[in-house]
This record gives structure tokens, sequence and C-alpha cells, in this order.
């Protein structure tokens, strides 16, 4: 019956068997208090082993709820533990599942080959131990999968975690390249973005440059993002998350690339009916980032050109496209006059209130 109902989110049995899980935490929780750490893992181990349900590319039932049932039980057997000990059940279920070898295996291969690997290391890592832990929790567990591994690849297996899907379920490797994405479809992706960023001082393994460096390599893997995507992450992320990515960029030298990103997420604020104040102020910052006067004007002076291509770009592909009112090209060519204009005058308003 407990397997049936797993492999039935619908079934009415399938509400009391996760009810089950969570009492057979506690059932674990007082029988084991007195046995060592180690003890409670294994008697855990030999328990969950006998079904594979729980273990991953063993179950290949769909819509199996093995992974969130065992979260449910996890989460409530070591609920008040310490960090060691929580350090230790990572272990144990990096042995228990072959965690790290399978990981490699994703975020080493050709994205999107091994789908069905991708989406049970989505599953295990967010049912069984991100999901279950907000906030605090799930930086934990989120930090020790992503350290063992270099930077790139933490951005490839960010993805994985927290990308967004496509209609079949797969992940949208390639949908980020090729099409617009929805609010929804990234907002997973830039609140686990956020969480890292604001829990820096706590992480002695990132920094603010070792965020810049992953979120470089997230957006051009497997190529190049299409540009309202990485607008879109941006404006999700927040001005702060933002302005930091930009400045960086900026001390690059890379005046080029943040003036098409600041003009992108401009547009994305107007389709989207963002607030132009956040890209105003995260403008204004970048300005009191130049050491003179001139260096500012360069800049807006730049901004002010790469309006004008992209607004090029889009009449060139109306124009040659023959498309007419109503349709996509033209409708982007619409809000990006739009955008520019509203964006000029939350400018203009801020400087005129700043006199």
């Amino acid at each position: 019956m407990i397997t049936q109902s797993i492999h039935h989110p619908t079934s009415p049995y399938a509400h009391g068997n996760i009810e089950h899980y969570n009492a057979l935490g506690w059932l674990f929780k007082r029988c084991t208090l007195l046995l060592p750490t180690e003890d409670r893992l294994t008697l855990i181990s030999s328990t969950f082993s006998q079904m594979p349900c729980f273990k991953l590319e063993e179950c290949t039932a769909a819509g199996c709820l093995g992974f969130y049932g065992y979260g449910v039980f996890l989460k409530t057997m070591i609920s008040g533990w310490g960090e060691v000990e929580w350090h230790r059940v990572f272990n144990f279920l990096c042995s228990f599942t072959n965690l790290l070898p399978k990981i490699k295996m994703a975020v080493t291969g050709t994205p999107g080959v091994s789908c069905s690997l991708e989406l049970q290391l989505r599953l295990f890592c967010r049912q069984v131990l991100l999901d279950p832990w907000p906030g605090k929790g799930t930086l934990f567990w989120l930090t020790r999968i992503l350290k063992p591994w270099p930077m790139v690849l933490q951005a490839r297996l960010l993805f994985i975690l927290y990308g967004p899907l496509m209609p079949d379920g797969t992940l949208a490797w390639q949908g980020m390249v090729e099409r617009e994405m929805s609010h929804s479809a990234l907002w997973q992706m830039a609140g686990v973005i956020v969480l890292l960023y604001r829990n820096l001082d706590h992480l002695t393994d990132w920094t603010t440059d070792t965020m810049q460096t992953i979120l470089e390599e997230l957006i051009v893997f497997p190529e190049v993002w299409h540009m309202k995507n990485v607008a879109r992450l941006f404006v999700l992320c927040g001005d702060t998350v933002c302005y930091s990515f930009l400045a960086n960029k900026l001390h690059n030298g890379q005046l080029l690339d943040v003036s098409r990103l600041i003009v992108h997420i401009i547009l994305v604020c107007e389709k989207n009916g963002y607030s132009m104040n956040m890209v105003v102020r995260m403008v204004h910052q970048v300005c009191q980032g130049f050491n003179n006067t001139s260096e500012r004007f360069a800049f807006i002076q730049r901004l002010e050109d790469m309006f004008s291509e992209v607004t090029m770009e889009l009449i060139e592909i109306v124009t040659a496209g023959n498309h007419h009112e109503g349709t996509g090209p033209f409708q982007t060519l619409r809000s990006l006059l739009q955008s520019r204009a509203h964006f000029h005058a939350k400018f203009l308003q801020m400087f005129l209130q700043n006199e």
C-alpha cells in the first residue's frame, strides 16, 4: 500500500502516506535517541535501501513521491541536530545514493543528453534536502551540494537544480538561448541567487567575485542566453545583485556589455510592468562609481547609443520580415520606444528632485 500510494499522487492514500513518513521520522528519532549518529544513519540506510523509490535512478514510475516522503522523514528525524551531525547526514546521503559521481556525470556531460539523470538529481536534491528547509537550512544543504565543484560546474549545477523546465518536463537548456522565458520560469533561479548573495558574509567559500564568476558562466551555457532572459533574471534578482554584477563588468572595461544589458533590463521592466525606479537607481549608482564627470557622460552617451542600436536592430527585423502591428517584433519595438521615454522621464525627475 505504501508503494502504491507513492506512485499515485492523486490517490486518496497519498496524503496519509506522506503523514506516515512524518510519523516514521518521529518514531526513528525516539527509538534511536541513545544511539550514536553513525548508528542512527546506518539504521536509516538499512531500512530505506529496501525500496527503489528512495534511491537515485532506481524508480521509473512517473510522479513517484518517494523523494518527497524521504525529505519529510529526514527533516523530522534530524530536526534539532547540530551542524556537525548535519555534515554527517550529507556524507551519508552521498554514500547512500552515489550522489557526487552522478552529479559529476551530469555537470560535465552535454546538457540535455542525460535528461533523466538531470531530473533525478533535481528531484532528489530539491525534495530531500533543499525545499523542506527554507532559509538557512536551504543555504546549508545548497552549499554542501555546490562546494565540491569548480565555479563553472557550480553554475551548471544551479541550473539543473533551479533552472526553468520545458513543457515536456526537461530542463530548458536551449530554451534559455532560443526564446524568451516567463517571469515565473526564472523565479526560482533568481531566488537561490539572491539567497547566496545575501549570505556571503557567512560563507567562507563564496565571495562577491565567486558569485560574479558563477553568474557569468550561467548566462553563457550552453550558449549565450537570449538577452531578455538575462535581463529578466537580473530584474528578479533585484537591484543589489544587478548593480554588483554591472559594477564588476564596468571595472573590467565591459562598457558595451553593460549598456546592452541595461537597455534590455529597461525593456523588460516596461513589458512586464516592473517599476522603472529600480533601473533609475541602479544607473545612478553606476554613474557614482566613475571617477569624474567626463567618465559619467561617456557612460550615459554609450547607453543612449545602445538604445539607438537596439532600436535599429528591431526596425530591421520588422521591415525585413514584413511584420505587422501585433506581431512579436513589432510589439517589442513599441515597448522599447515606450520604455526609453519612461526611463528618461524618471531619470530627469530624479535629477530635478535633487536640485
